[in-house]
């Protein structure tokens, strides 16, 4: 993950060596060599992810005139999205979200919580399937990823009683997701609380661009807010869909996703057709970035 921008772009390299130090270990070896189990454990996952995200975006400045007249990331990738808006140091991000992972890891007992992805219902039919099934425990919405997936989270057994029954109701398919803890749902409040403190201590600076958020799926450039969003995004649901939409109505024509994967790219697609999509993570997708943004 990064390993072929490292080895043949300097502003990539540069940003895993600021990794490096900003962590006290190195992090640019466990993306590059593992082990994999290591680098799946959440609070490595997170810093990893945004490193990754962030040196690619670092190539993309230094070495094209692409800029962003908005941004916005999908859970862990506000945090990218507040790094690309000025709003956060590079070095203050990664850090943060190492803990991030970390707090999430430690909110809720291992088994103790699930999630599970809905197909084919609507977000009003979802709530209701929700409501009925927790029987005391927490399950709610989580992600509203666009194109009818939704994910739930909460806890293991709340969240069985709604795969049940929103197969039961017409869901085309409901199964459950291989994930290390319940995200962005009321048993998150724990890791919020932490995160907030942590958040205390950290310097926001004011936003060169504006950031569609994931708690409001509006356009934040107020960094006197940004400490709260982060804070309400660990338990509250991804707005997804209305996120791609607000930047439909901005006037947005292009989205690039800068970093690792394409899960993003596929999601907008299912969204709207009416966004020119694309995605920026190796080195080899530098020329056509370059064709695409010539005069």
């Amino acid at each position: 993950m990064g390993k072929d921008l490292c080895q043949q772009l300097v502003a990539a390299a540069r940003t895993f060596a600021e990794a490096d130090d900003a962590m006290g270990y190195s992090l640019s070896k466990l993306c590059f060599e593992g082990p994999e189990l290591e680098l799946k454990r959440t609070e490595n996952t997170q810093p990893a992810i945004l490193t990754a995200s962030i040196a690619a975006l670092r190539v993309l400045e230094s070495e094209t005139p692409l800029r962003a007249d908005f941004v916005a990331g999908h859970s862990l990738g506000e945090y990218s999205a507040l790094v690309c808006a000025g709003a956060l140091s590079f070095a203050d991000a990664v850090k943060i979200v190492r803990q991030r992972g970390r707090f999430m890891q430690e909110a809720v007992p291992e088994g103790e919580g699930s999630m599970a992805v809905i197909l084919g219902m609507e977000m009003d039919e979802v709530r209701s399937v929700c409501a009925e099934a927790s029987g005391g425990g927490v399950v709610a919405p989580a992600n509203d990823n666009g194109g009818g997936q939704i994910v739930i989270a909460g806890s293991k057994n709340a969240v069985a009683r709604a795969v049940t029954l929103a197969k039961e109701r017409g869901a085309k398919r409901a199964l459950d997701l291989p994930v290390s803890a319940p995200f962005h749902c009321e048993l998150m409040r724990p890791a919020a609380e932490r995160l907030e403190a942590v958040l205390a201590s950290v310097v926001v600076h004011p936003l060169s661009v504006g950031v569609v958020t994931n708690v409001e799926a509006e356009v934040n450039q107020d960094a006197g807010r940004v400490k709260w969003l982060l804070t309400e995004q660990a338990v509250r649901p991804v707005r997804w869909e209305e996120s791609v939409r607000k930047l439909e109505t901005l006037g947005c024509r292009r989205v690039l996703e800068v970093g690792p994967g394409r899960v993003l790219t596929g999601l907008v697609k299912r969204i709207t057709a009416s966004l020119v999509t694309e995605n920026f993570a190796a080195a080899e997708d530098l020329a056509r970035v370059r064709r695409e943004t010539a005069p």
